[in-house]
């Protein structure tokens, strides 16, 4: 099983506008690393080819995504933060538990945004109730990588007896 460790990277980039003027935005991205070091380098990696400027990275912060909704279709262009409670009974007490969990999806709307979210659950055998859904600035998510994650991994002891 892959654990996600999903950082928010705040990162400042110089924006041409229409009029040919250049502006400097902060935009968040989300990135799957180890720790904030390895966030920072992916991040950086990712946007320096789509930046013809400065490239600064103002903020990065740990967030806690149990599960990604990926979309294809390109009019899925936003990123919602869904909240829903998982609902399960107590065998002992008969007493409803009700466990918070926080998912993003990537829609094209809100009402999107709850379809994608019903058809990624509908395999699941737990019974959940949807509190919040809730439209993010994220403009990207760059997920974990397998190979790249090999390749840049060293060991942290080698035994050379």
């Amino acid at each position: 099983m892959i654990i996600n460790n999903w950082f928010e990277c705040k990162v400042a980039t110089e924006k041409t506008l229409e009029s040919g003027a250049t502006k400097t935005v902060t935009e968040p991205y989300l990135v799957d690393a180890l720790n904030f070091t390895e966030a920072e380098a992916r991040i950086i990696k990712e946007i320096t080819p789509y930046c013809n400027g400065r490239l600064d990275v103002k903020d990065i912060r740990r967030v806690r995504y149990s599960e990604l909704f990926m979309c294809d279709a390109d009019d899925a262009d936003k990123w919602f933060k869904v909240k829903c409670e998982f609902i399960s009974l107590d065998e002992k007490t008969q007493a409803e538990k009700r466990t918070a969990s926080l998912m993003l999806v990537q829609a094209s709307d809100l009402h999107d945004a709850v379809r994608r979210f019903d058809e990624g659950m509908k395999g699941s055998m737990i019974d959940y109730e949807i509190t919040t859904v809730q439209l993010t600035k994220i403009l990207d998510v760059f997920p974990y990588e397998a190979a790249t994650r090999e390749k840049n991994e060293q060991p942290e002891y080698e035994n050379h007896d």
